[in-house]
């Protein structure tokens, strides 16, 4: 036969892709341009060639960028490489609210980004109300995927749709629409003050087991970000603990400090006694693509500051810091014993 034709179970098998994969296995090595890859690995593992699948995972660690980032996912995903789909989760829980292309937000899909918006490791800038507005944006695209406009216009755009399809809807919220139920369980990841902290009225301290819990998605979680090796500060407004954290750079150390809110709240408590949450802080590093090229986590720890105290939380000297700099905090409530949420805790501790 001059000619064979072949069913190929694979759509992401093309002619030049087999063509490529039969053809490694007459030489050493073989050039893999990034725009190939998922190409190539898909014939790979249909013709279970170990050693170009391999060679297709390095060239997606090298070559992971805002372009490349969901289709390595998918792809990673569906061929069993784990490696490669725990290093795209990775780097979209580094760049999700950074790198905010509408092409990148059409490209994640509904599963997707749940897994993003759901993972306490999640690199916010700012607050969590910035977390929401991403969210909303990203959903008016995927109903939308055929818009195309300004980037500065995009959630003008959003919120206009938004609003004439309420009125549409006699004046419905757009989640509680047949349509818009398929993204409740998304939003349902974004974090809110759930568990106020107990005691509010009390003054008197005493020995107390603490209960850390973020099994539940509790955690609230703040960003910014050091754009250079220069003395700063900003304050985190909004979490309802009667005092803003103010994070403090200077010398490369990075300091948390109570401050007390300018106006009162539902939760005000006197200012004479500790506030008591867990924290937990990184820093990151990334490098013009967005991989992670340094990285620095405290760990869960105890924060018990009176007003106008500080305590050092990161240590940046003598290591390879290269600005900006991303930071990316966790604040996890307190328990006494008995009052921790549904589902246990995750990690005990205590403090006299």
């Amino acid at each position: 036969m001059d000619t064979i034709e072949l069913q190929m179970p694979d759509e992401n098998i093309d002619h030049e892709a087999l063509h490529e994969a039969l053809g490694s296995l007459y030489r050493d090595s073989m050039l893999i341009p990034a725009s190939r890859g998922v190409a190539i690995l898909a014939t790979a593992c249909m013709l279970q060639l170990d050693e170009l699948i391999q060679q297709c995972g390095e060239v997606m660690k090298e070559t992971v960028s805002p372009q490349t980032v969901c289709s390595y996912y998918y792809s990673a995903e569906s061929y069993g490489l784990q490696n490669i789909r725990s290093m795209c989760l990775q780097w979209l829980l580094d760049n999700r609210m950074t790198q905010c292309s509408e092409e990148l937000l059409r490209e994640v899909s509904l599963d997707l980004m749940k897994e993003v918006i759901a993972s306490s490791d999640l690199l916010v800038m700012e607050v969590e109300m910035d977390v929401y507005t991403m969210l909303k944006k990203w959903m008016f695209l995927q109903l939308q995927p055929t818009c195309r406009g300004l980037r500065s216009a995009l959630l003008s755009d959003t919120n206009s749709w938004f609003a004439r399809s309420r009125r549409e809807s006699e004046g419905n919220p757009y989640l509680e629409t047949e349509q818009g139920r398929a993204f409740v369980s998304v939003f349902q990841q974004l974090r809110e003050l759930a568990y106020p902290l107990r005691d509010e009225q009390t003054r008197k301290l005493w020995p107390m087991d603490v209960y850390v819990s973020d099994r539940q998605g509790n955690s609230m979680r703040c960003g910014g970000q050091l754009r250079r090796d220069k003395q700063c500060s900003w304050r985190w407004e909004g979490l309802n603990f009667s005092w803003d954290p103010v994070v403090c750079y200077a010398n490369q150390h990075i300091i948390l400090r109570c401050s007390a809110l300018n106006e009162s709240c539902g939760f005000s408590v006197s200012l004479l006694w500790k506030r008591k949450v867990a924290f937990r802080l990184c820093q990151a590093s990334l490098d013009s693509a967005g991989r992670s090229v340094f990285r620095k986590d405290t760990g869960y720890q105890m924060l018990s500051l009176r007003e106008d105290e500080e305590l050092q939380v990161l240590n940046l000297e003598n290591q390879d810091v290269v600005f900006p700099i991303y930071l990316s905090c966790n604040f996890l409530y307190l328990y006494r014993q008995g009052h921790y949420p549904e589902g246990g805790p995750l990690q005990k501790s205590s403090e006299n």
